[in-house]
């Protein structure tokens, strides 16, 4: 159960655009206590349930009903933030291949005179 929580946390806090030190102010916690609950170590979520309840505009219900949906849905976040993370390294490894490729060029004509 404590899993179950934790990653629906994570995925609600990432929704919100919230670093875990964001979400544990707004728990009154330490970002290290938040970071137990959110990777499932501790059960201290239920000292705050009403809490977070309020703050990510969820019922009890949701926050405790095994949802696959979420689930896939924080895969498909991931994922696409992955691919996004790969197109720009793909865009600056291009970049530096140009830029070294035109290096080359210069001391070949350098090398002709």
């Amino acid at each position: 159960m404590n899993k179950i929580i934790g990653n629906k946390l994570k995925v609600l806090r990432k929704e919100k655009g919230w670093s875990q030190e964001q979400a544990s102010d707004y728990l009154s916690i330490s970002q290290s206590a938040y970071a137990r609950i959110e990777n499932g170590a501790s059960t201290s979520w239920a000292n705050h349930v009403e809490r977070i309840c309020d703050i990510f505009q969820v019922t009890l219900e949701e926050l405790v009903k095994t949802n696959n949906n979420l689930k896939e849905s924080n895969i498909q976040n991931e994922t696409a933030q992955k691919v996004q993370t790969v197109n720009q390294l793909s865009e600056k490894l291009i970049e530096q291949y140009e830029e070294r490729i035109k290096e080359l060029k210069e001391i070949i004509e350098v090398l002709k005179k």
